[in-house]
């Protein structure tokens, strides 16, 4: 997930003149929106003016945006959540009209029982049948009804190698410090992850709902605090490349770009996928229910999921694409690295977040403890 700092919502608004009088001859005639030019953009007839995209800050190629804009005649008006758990609030409040959002596994199984995703139409998302069958069919939407995968990626450890030499495949590399490393640590800001990685320290699965295993999780947490410099979902990227932090728990993508120079990283920043278990997610394009425009929402989901396009994002973001017909188009370099695409022995240790049903107040419990313990 491409979890950095809540971005402000943007404002959009379209203003409806209407006129009694024509406009004199000598008045320039208003400029039209483009008209749709490809293929992909479905029945033109039935495309709005106007698209509004709700996703995570950074989490799609600019360039797509204008190409759908100009391909389709379609603008992309965006807003930018920080958390699973604002986008559900934002949806169940009601307080926007967005068409597509990009909620998370474990978010996909809450929203689709409360009812509030749109069942989708795959006479329009044709593409679908580009995607893996890793992907598709998994347990938070097993029918395939509801959603598109959009992107996947693990949760590990970015780490500065400049700095130190050997690093390991171990939470032992957060959870029991070395004194150089001490205090310069970030953990994630997220409850699931952060509780996640010490209950897989500790050797419970990341879903553990055991109040006497979370109420550990939330002791190593506690002892492991004053080495961490910071829970930070949004700029822990930033810090590692800054030298302010020379291990940070973070998101597959982040700490992928944060070791590429080109994209404003420095050399040496390595990521490592934790032998004790590491979480891996999937982002999913879905229309929730009420969408203004839900004929060019799958219009849009089917544009993003066109190989040369997926492809084209998914070198942009920084993570990895489940569109394996977009493999075709993708550096070969990318496709090798495996912090992006792990090895087939590599996903046997990975672990979804699952929705745990009423223990998720038990999660929001520990988690609130634990960060009043740190006086946060």
């Amino acid at each position: 997930m491409k979890r950095h700092a809540l971005a402000a919502l943007a404002a959009g608004a379209v203003l409806v003149a209407a006129c009694a009088q024509q406009p004199a001859a000598t008045e320039p005639p208003a400029t039209p929106m483009p008209a749709a030019t490809s293929e992909r953009c479905g029945d033109p007839t039935q495309l709005s003016d106007q698209l509004f995209f709700y996703t995570w800050v950074e989490y799609i190629d600019p360039e797509i945006k204008d190409q759908f804009e100009t391909e389709c005649g379609v603008t992309i008006v965006e807003d930018n959540f920080d958390s699973n758990e604002t986008l559900l609030a934002k949806i169940q409040a009601g307080g926007a009209n967005y068409d597509v959002i990009v909620p998370s596994d474990y978010m996909v199984s809450i929203m689709i029982d409360e009812g509030i995703l749109e069942p989708l139409d795959f006479s329009v998302i044709t593409n679908i049948d580009g995607y893996g069958a890793g992907f598709t069919h998994q347990y938070f939407d097993p029918e395939q009804a509801y959603t598109v995968p959009y992107f996947f990626g693990t949760s590990g450890l970015a780490v500065d190698t400049n700095l130190i030499a050997a690093p390991v495949d171990s939470w032992s590399m957060v959870f029991e410090p070395s004194p150089e490393v001490c205090g310069k640590i970030s953990m994630l800001d997220d409850e699931r992850e952060t509780i996640g990685a010490a209950l897989m320290w500790l050797g419970y699965p990341i879903n553990d709902t055991d109040p006497a295993h979370l109420e550990e999780a939330k002791n190593v947490l506690i002892q492991q605090a004053p080495c961490v410099l910071t829970y930070d979902s949004q700029t822990n990227d930033d810090l590692i490349i800054q030298g302010e932090t020379v291990i940070g728990h973070m998101w597959t993508g982040d700490a992928i770009l944060a070791g590429l120079p080109d994209y404003g990283g420095r050399e040496g920043i390595a990521y490592l996928i934790m032998r004790e278990g590491t979480t891996i997610w999937q982002d999913n394009l879905a229309i929730p229910v009420g969408a203004p425009n839900k004929y060019t929402a799958m219009v849009f989901i089917n544009f993003l999921s066109d190989p040369e396009i997926a492809a084209q994002n998914a070198e942009y973001v920084g993570y990895g694409s489940p569109n394996e017909a977009a493999y075709e188009f993708i550096d070969p370099e990318i496709l090798a690295d495996e912090g992006i695409y792990p090895a087939a022995e590599t996903f046997e240790r990975l672990q979804w977040i699952e929705d745990v049903g009423d223990a998720l107040e038990l999660y929001d419990l520990t988690w609130t403890e634990f960060k009043a313990s740190i006086g946060q």
